[in-house]
């Protein structure tokens, strides 16, 4: 017999102790299997502080057999050092004496000598007289006891505290649970998000993050942090972000075939830094872009085809077309301002700049185009066709002279020695977003060497 041993000692525990004339005689046998199918490890002890029960978890636990242990008095002399006996013991039977159950931590020793430090859970056990009889005890490893808080503390962390947004999402790429730091990133309460479909909460990159999700429950977590950018749906509006993102898959422990349960999504929003990187980059770019310009345009024999030099080198990466409007002959002495079209981009087709005007016709701008509105104010204005539909905006670029494809404009005067000698307009279509306050004053900087190639061909014989 495995968990207990038939003597008039598991007799004295009553109730708890089955007796054979009550149970029939087996008993004790359904006892020894209840006892040793269950996962905690038992044992039980008399009035007398002897051995009673010793189910097969302890046994894993400390080495020592049923056999070994039942019958013992204590665990003095093999299951705990001579110098705690005495301690042990009384720390297990004062459970006789006391209500409820009595916890306690202490080191056993196992049957090869290693000192393994166990938590307790000790309750009495009365006779049919309702006296203590007894005491039974239920033990478990220590460190597998905080193993399990530490998960359980690092979970509640990770939910509540952790500075980066904690979403479990079960295998329909559902998010089941959600911390406070992802549901604020998502725009929407902890629990408004559990099992809404992503489409619902991200209208961009929605795609690119099922397929990671996917891929994870399938292959396993990537080597490596992925960044992807998205827009997130908010009540204020949709956010363009950009996250780090790490997965986990995760399985079932309890099956004995791993049973995916769904992925751990950590990520945090890094668009700050991405933005700033980009700022910078974007400024390094445009710098050596000038510098290329101002080294290719002093090679040219022609001050005005420098000037459309400048302008090919500034379209890279900044506009998709552009031209020059340079003030008419006697255009600032009217009260209306005329330009005359020098040098433009070809519309439609790749090409480098070529100039214009040598007719010196006016451009038919009509009264408060934005190419006048920056030569009388001899600054910078944008323009852009903003939310119009596709006819509208097409209307609205053709209304002002410039290519049917164009929804965003910047003009900047040229002006050079104090004069103002007519505009630059950089033209964007639908493929790129509107002109910003940077971009403003990197065509200020193309502008002012623009200004300069075309002052000098005005002041050269036979140029311009």
């Amino acid at each position: 017999m495995s968990a207990s041993r038939r003597s008039g000692a598991t007799d004295e525990l009553g109730p708890e102790g089955p007796e054979p004339e009550r149970d029939g005689p087996g008993g004790s046998d359904l006892l020894a299997a209840l006892l040793d199918g269950m996962d905690a490890a038992l044992c039980a002890f008399d009035a007398d502080g002897v051995v009673t029960h010793w189910n097969r978890e302890a046994e894993r636990i400390l080495g020592w057999t049923a056999e070994e242990a039942v019958g013992r008095a204590g665990f003095a002399g093999w299951a705990v050092r001579s110098a705690d006996a005495e301690e042990v013991e009384a720390r297990l039977m004062s459970a006789m004496d006391a209500p409820g159950r009595q916890v306690n931590e202490f080191a056993l020793l196992t049957k090869d000598g290693r000192r393994v430090l166990v938590r307790t859970q000790s309750a009495a056990v009365r006779g049919p007289d309702g006296k203590p009889a007894g005491v039974y005890c239920a033990f478990s490893e220590v460190h597998a006891q905080i193993d399990l808080e530490r998960s359980i503390a690092l979970s509640e962390a990770l939910l509540e505290d952790a500075g980066w947004g904690v979403v479990l999402v079960d295998a329909d790429l559902r998010p089941a649970v959600v911390n406070a730091y992802a549901a604020r990133a998502l725009g929407a309460g902890r629990t408004s998000v559990l099992g809404r479909p992503l489409g619902e909460l991200l209208s961009q990159g929605v795609e690119e993050l099922e397929s990671a999700l996917t891929h994870v429950l399938a292959e396993g977590a990537p080597p490596a942090p992925a960044e992807l950018w998205v827009t997130v749906r908010t009540p204020e509006g949709e956010r363009r972000r950009c996250w780090r993102n790490g997965f986990v898959r995760l399985s079932s422990p309890l099956a004995e075939e791993p049973v995916p349960l769904g992925v751990g999504w950590l990520f945090q929003d890094v668009t700050e830094t991405r933005q700033g990187e980009q700022e910078a980059s974007l400024l390094r770019f445009r710098a050596q872009q000038l510098h290329r310009a101002a080294r290719a345009a002093a090679e040219c024999e022609n001050p005005a085809e420098a000037a459309t030099v400048h302008l090919d080198f500034a379209l890279a990466g900044f506009a998709d077309h552009a031209l020059i409007d340079r003030v008419a002959e006697g255009g600032t002495d009217t009260d209306r301002v005329r330009l005359v079209r020098i040098a433009e981009t070809p519309s439609g087709a790749p090409g480098p700049s070529r100039l214009e005007g040598r007719a010196g016709l006016p451009v038919l701008y009509a009264d408060g185009h934005p190419a006048l509105q920056c030569v009388e104010r001899a600054g910078t204005v944008r323009a852009g066709a903003g939310s119009l539909k596709a006819d509208a905006a097409r209307e609205w670029a053709l209304a002002r002279q410039w290519p049917q494809d164009t929804v965003h404009a910047l003009c900047t005067v040229l002006r050079s020695r104090g004069r103002t000698l007519g505009a630059v307009t950089f033209l964007r279509t639908s493929n790129r977003t509107a002109f910003e306050r940077a971009d403003a004053m990197y065509a200020e900087d193309v502008a002012a060497h623009i200004a300069s190639a075309l002052d000098l061909a005005a002041l050269l014989p036979g140029e311009g």
